[in-house]
């Protein structure tokens, strides 16, 4: 079943964007705890969306594997640690 867990993503490192390979996410802003409230994002259609919160600009890369980002770092699994 973990395959099924919505991803989470956060921008501790402060970057301008995060590519994910997820159209369907959450968003926690920073590392616990300064996290903002956890957040779920829905692309749709487009390629990209601003996280209300945080205002850190996601972009949907068809190439990564879903869970996955570039950044790799921004990656948060479930147990709040950094996913390998």
């Amino acid at each position: 079943m973990a395959d099924k867990a919505v991803p989470h993503f956060h921008n501790d490192l402060g970057v301008a964007l995060i590519e994910v390979g997820s159209k369907e996410f959450m968003c926690i802003g920073a590392k616990p705890p300064f996290d903002h409230p956890h957040v779920f994002l829905d692309m749709g259609t487009d390629d990209e969306i601003i996280c209300q919160y945080c205002s850190t600009l996601y972009r949907y890369r068809a190439g990564l594997k879903a869970g996955t980002a570039d950044p790799a770092a921004a990656v948060w699994d479930e147990n709040g640690a950094k996913a390998a």
